[in-house]
């Protein structure tokens, strides 16, 4: 698809404008875009959304010695003013100032993921449950196999505390 405005480049944004109830649809290449200010995010974005979970930290003043991503370069500063990381390395780089807003945004910080239903042969992840760690226990006992049993004991013991916690 051409651009609208110059018809010469391919349109690598769209612009869709809903006022009073009438639609006008935009396409404009990078060029163009560029020169009528949609270059960046427009406010109500995903970035500012993301930004403003990592807090109003752009108006820091930036030092010499500000912390930067090994890889890509990136400070923690530029990371809350986009909303964006800039690469993998910067979840090790920054993780003690990433992980509250992980756990805010997601919840947890540990990545479950998830195995469609449809998949053939899919090996769901079993969950260890006190109930089941239990009948592994009696299973271990009965087959006195003592060491793998108190190992199994321990686990137990674990997921009780995290349940009282």
């Amino acid at each position: 698809m051409l651009c609208d405005k110059c018809g010469k480049n391919n349109a690598t944004t769209h612009i869709k404008q809903i006022v009073n109830g009438v639609v006008t649809e935009r396409n404009l290449c990078g060029y163009c875009a560029a020169k009528e200010g949609y270059s960046k995010l427009s406010s109500g974005g995903l970035a500012d959304m993301l930004a403003s979970m990592l807090g109003d930290i752009s108006g820091m003043a930036l030092s010499d010695n500000a912390v930067r991503c090994p890889v890509c370069g990136a400070s923690f500063s530029d990371i809350a003013e986009t909303g964006k990381v800039g690469c993998a390395d910067c979840y090790k780089t920054f993780y003690s100032e990433l992980l509250p807003y992980l756990k805010r945004v997601h919840g947890s910080v540990k990545h479950a993921g998830k195995i469609p239903n449809s998949a053939p042969l899919a090996v769901k992840p079993k969950e260890e449950t006190a109930d089941t760690l239990r009948m592994e226990l009696n299973r271990l006992v009965s087959e006195e196999k003592f060491e793998e049993a108190a190992v199994v004991r321990d686990k137990i013991k674990q997921l009780e505390e995290k349940d009282n916690e």
